[in-house]
């Protein structure tokens, strides 16, 4: 695929959007950020407004409609948790918040750099569709998807498995051990380091496989709404999808269910556990 000078402008036209999107919408006289600021630093602060508005709006959301609505989902018996112990108190989603905010700005390094290396043209990435086709967009998409889901597991669980790495990074995230600790705030309540690495795969994938720019920005974005929902402690039932059921009994259990959008890679290697099996063995454990 062709990478010429005229060819990677494509590129920087569409990041141009973005940034005229978030810094036109929410900033007075944006075009003066435009003209004094460096491309580099417009992209971070345009990650981060953005990557802050969303992550309230979603955790805000999901609140009103997880916590407010409890009584309703109950009475459908797709709440995991028991009714008592959801929503979690104030003071821990306020640590939550205190949390990701602290390290909201140092997340929004990592799409400002894979930003960086598309416009200059290391990357698989192409501008259109069109350039490809819709079925080979499909293909790429889905491989892209696959690939990331892999990437994500297993960073995951060796956060997990090398101590040094569970000990000063993702244990930040897994204070919240408990269902009445967590809620959709906890989405990203990480150490920095830890966040970024566990969306790295998203930025390493696309030196392999031609993937969409938009379709990247939008899945990568997406982790922040993704993240809310799995921490909202409401089992979906849909399958594969690895929701909240499932990921409230890796923070239970830590040994369980290391996955990210679906339940694929923890059913190969052995890791998964079904909120339905949880709910027997806590059964279990009760009548003993």
């Amino acid at each position: 695929m062709e990478r010429g000078e005229e060819y990677l402008q494509k590129f920087v036209a569409e990041t141009d959007w973005y940034t005229d999107i978030v810094l036109g919408g929410l900033l007075p006289d944006s075009w003066r950020w435009r003209v004094l600021l460096p491309r580099a630093v417009q992209a971070w602060l345009r990650n981060y407004i953005g990557g802050v508005v969303l992550y309230f709006v979603s955790s805000f959301l999901s609140c009103f409609y997880v916590y407010y609505c409890k009584k309703y989902w109950n009475k459908r018996n797709v709440v995991y948790v028991p009714k008592d112990e959801i929503p979690a108190s104030k003071e821990a989603m306020l640590l939550q918040i205190k949390v990701s905010m602290k390290a909201l700005p140092w997340y929004c390094f990592l799409p400002t750099l894979s930003e960086y290396m598309v416009e200059n043209g290391w990357t698989q990435c192409y501008s259109s569709v069109g350039e490809v086709g819709w079925p080979m967009y499909i293909v790429y998409s889905a491989i892209y998807l696959v690939l990331c889901e892999l990437g994500i597991y297993w960073m995951h669980r060796l956060l997990h498995d090398i101590k040094p790495l569970y000990k000063h990074l993702h244990a930040t995230h897994h204070i919240y051990n408990k269902q009445n600790t967590l809620s959709p705030f906890a989405g990203l309540a990480f150490h920095p380091l830890d966040g970024i690495l566990q969306a790295v795969p998203h930025v390493t994938c696309l030196f392999v496989v031609p993937t969409h720019l938009m379709t990247h920005m939008l899945l990568l974005f997406g982790e922040g709404l993704w993240t809310a929902n799995i921490h909202d402690c409401i089992h979906g039932k849909l399958w594969p999808v690895m929701g909240a059921g499932y990921h409230t009994i890796h923070h239970t259990t830590y040994r369980h269910n290391y996955g990210h959008y679906t339940i694929w890679m923890d059913w190969a290697f052995g890791t998964l556990r079904h909120p339905e099996e949880e709910d027997q063995f806590m059964k279990k454990g009760k009548v003993m």
